[in-house]
């Protein structure tokens, strides 16, 4: 124990800048000592006083449970999902400029694309090609959803004609619809003509992609399915182009 005056806290004070200054809890101090240190804002405190704070944060630190609710795909476990990262599927974390999410993306903006070629077909009074652009519409989300579910796409149509159909028709359109092929687009075939041409040119980056997405370290690729059917829809744009020069449409 020992009595701590105005002249000993002058004495160790001297030229300090302090907002606290610690006493035991047996120590003395005097009145005088007591105005000097609030005269100066000086908060008294005591140590075992600082030690209890020190040791009850201690116990409420120990009684929060670490609940991880993520794993992320490059090891570890975390509770809360960072702002650079996203799900892939269930639980699992990887970074937004994962391949897989990149695909995504590319899915994400290939909807768009067709939402707003839809709207220019319902403008423009194309009701056949509105009606096509739905059906396409309904095969793009049932390749995001076969991606994130981890499904396989069954062989099916596109707008009454097989896969391999899509892929002769688009390669002879002189026999199947009396045109030639397009080697220059122009922006004089009108407005449905130029999104199409677009959305034929966003599906073929689509499908660059999902190689990047579907491709393992050897090479191979998972997901052939998905880039079977993603092919044949950039040539299925390019037979419904052919086929508005061909006055299809109606």
């Amino acid at each position: 124990m020992s009595v701590l005056t105005e002249a000993k806290l002058r004495s160790r004070l001297r030229n300090q800048n302090i907002k606290t200054f610690k006493i035991n809890k047996n120590d003395i101090i005097t009145p005088a000592a007591s105005t000097y240190l609030s005269d100066r804002n000086i908060k008294l405190v005591y140590e075992d006083e600082i030690l209890k704070e020190k040791d009850k944060y201690d116990k409420e630190e120990d009684k929060k449970e670490f609940f991880p609710r993520f794993e992320c795909i490059s090891g570890g476990f975390i509770e809360k999902k960072p702002e650079h990262m996203t799900q892939i599927y269930g639980n699992k974390l990887v970074d937004k400029d994962h391949p897989r999410i990149l695909f995504r993306g590319k899915i994400d903006s290939l909807e768009a694309k067709i939402l707003y070629a839809q709207f220019v077909a319902f403008k423009e009074k194309k009701g056949d090609l509105l009606k096509d652009l739905e059906e396409i519409m309904d095969v793009v989300r049932r390749i995001l959803r076969a991606e994130v579910m981890d499904e396989e796409i069954k062989e099916h149509s596109l707008l009454g004609m097989s896969l391999d159909e899509i892929r002769e028709k688009s390669h002879n359109p002189k026999k199947y619809l009396g045109v030639d092929h397009i080697f220059y687009p122009s922006y004089k075939e009108g407005e449905c003509f130029i999104v199409l041409n677009e959305l034929r040119t966003v599906v073929r980056e689509t499908e660059i992609a999902a190689i990047n997405a579907f491709k393992d370290r050897e090479g191979d690729i998972k997901r052939k399915d998905i880039l079977r059917l993603l092919n044949r829809l950039s040539s299925c744009f390019y037979i419904m182009m052919l086929k508005l020069l061909a006055q299809k449409y109606k």
